[in-house]
């Protein structure tokens, strides 16, 4: 599957563990520790998702999502939150999120969903 999968999270150690868990199963992954970061450095060359977390400084999740949405970026988000309520992860849905997980998560959840979005983003192109 040539792919790419993003990661942003602001703890090095969430970025640095997810990028093992998804680099022991073949997956390409960019990592950022900020939604700037990400957007100066974003690349739409391969079929990618985005795996956000939900609260980081400066620029949330919620509002990186609202940026891509205006800048016609179009790229499936997987959020992922410890610290995330109802309202958070209903309107991440409704801006078109493909999923929400609570930290801790099961990691082969976040595999799979991770599996079938990319499948679906080479699908679309």
């Amino acid at each position: 599957m040539d792919a790419l999968v993003y990661l942003i999270d602001d703890e090095f150690s969430v970025r640095d563990s997810l990028t093992l868990v998804l680099e022991s199963v073949g997956l390409r992954v960019k990592s950022f520790e900020s939604a700037e970061d990400f957007l100066k450095n974003y690349n739409n060359e391969y079929p990618s998702c985005l795996i956000l977390d939900v609260k980081m400084p400066c620029m949330s999740g919620l509002e990186l999502q609202e940026e891509l949405l205006k800048r016609n970026i179009s790229i499936p988000i997987i959020f992922i939150s410890g610290h995330a309520g109802i309202s958070q992860s209903a309107k991440a849905f409704r801006a078109g999120a493909v999923d929400f997980l609570e930290k801790p998560f099961d990691h082969e959840v976040l595999l799979a969903r991770i599996t079938e979005v990319i499948q679906k983003n080479i699908e679309y192109r």
